[in-house]
């Protein structure tokens, strides 16, 4: 297995093909992560015009500075996330000021954005036998004893992978960020 260190090999391939000015790289990239970047935008957002701007602005934002993604601080979905979360809370806060809605309101709507992107990028860096006890239990809706089944593991290790993979989501709600998470470009 690789060193935690070492991106993904089709990370670093994009990342290139991206800088050489590939128009082709850009069109892969944005069909693996356009749901990805319009889902954040719009869960900050809560306005579909201003999530597929917000969208837009994101991929011109990849295509035009590749090179302020550094392969090795992560994962590019990650990198792609953090830029996403970026813009549309700076257009949220432009809002704000255009508008000026209650304190309250937009400090819940960018905390619940900063919990869903950083259970993102737990769900997405955690270990996989602890991600599938984890889709099995709460995607599939199956019980410890089901998911233990599933996975040909002990019910005692399914509980065990279970319980530490929603300490480890559970730790989305601190104010801190995830160790190693590295933000906005």
């Amino acid at each position: 297995m690789a060193g935690k260190d070492v991106p993904p090999r089709w990370d670093r391939k994009m990342q290139q093909r991206l800088a050489r000015g590939e128009a082709a790289a850009l069109g892969e990239l944005y069909d693996r992560f356009a749901s990805l970047v319009h889902s954040l935008a719009h869960r900050v957002l809560a306005d579909e015009q201003t999530a597929d701007a917000v969208t837009r602005e994101v991929f011109a934002h990849v295509w035009e500075h590749p090179e302020t993604y550094d392969p090795r601080q992560g994962p590019l979905r990650s990198w792609v996330a953090a830029v996403t979360h970026r813009v549309a809370v700076q257009r949220l806060r432009d809002r704000e000021e255009r508008e000026q809605p209650r304190r309250e309101e937009l400090e819940s709507t960018v905390r619940r954005a900063s919990v869903a992107a950083r259970a993102d990028y737990i769900v997405h860096s955690m270990p996989a036998p602890l991600r599938a006890a984890l889709d099995r239990a709460y995607v599939q809706r199956l019980d410890y004893r089901q998911t233990a089944a599933d996975l040909g593991v002990t019910e005692e290790e399914a509980r065990r992978r279970l319980r530490l993979g929603l300490q480890l989501l559970s730790t989305a709600h601190d104010t801190g960020t995830p160790p190693g998470y590295r933000g906005a470009v």
